[in-house]
């Protein structure tokens, strides 16, 4: 693909909705020091709030040092697999609309298709709402 997909909208360029865009976004508890995955929909941002009932605790969003030492990628270009240590995941239910689904694949330059089930299967993500 040419082309930048770092954001959504840009990524959508594919031929795909925005929905069907995954966002992995890093995450860590700011109590327990994890670091957490939620993977989420091009069209949805995240509710803190709901997210922090989900976690048990707060979070808040880590520096690029500790997203590429944990995972092995840059901001930017995460997938939601593949990561250097296993992540708590939560995936937002809004992605299993689609059939098939559009992820980083480790380069903001590279997408993959996953279907919401195999992404499921593959992360053991809890799925919840995250709006």
């Amino acid at each position: 693909m040419q082309g930048s997909t770092r954001t959504c909208v840009e990524a959508a360029t594919i031929g795909c909705e925005v929905g069907q865009i995954v966002k992995s976004m890093i995450f860590r508890g700011k109590t327990t020091g994890i670091p957490i995955l939620i993977i989420v929909s091009g069209n949805n941002r995240i509710n803190e709030k709901k997210m922090r009932e989900y976690l048990g605790e707060p979070f808040s969003r880590p520096d690029a040092n500790f997203v590429q030492e944990t995972t092995g990628f840059a901001i930017g270009g995460i997938p939601p697999i593949g990561h250097l240590n296993k992540l708590k995941c939560l995936i937002d239910a809004d992605l299993f609309e689609y059939n098939e689904l559009w992820a980083a694949a480790g380069t903001p330059f590279d997408v993959f298709k996953i279907t919401p089930d195999q992404l499921a299967s593959i992360t053991q993500g809890q799925i919840i709402n995250v709006k």
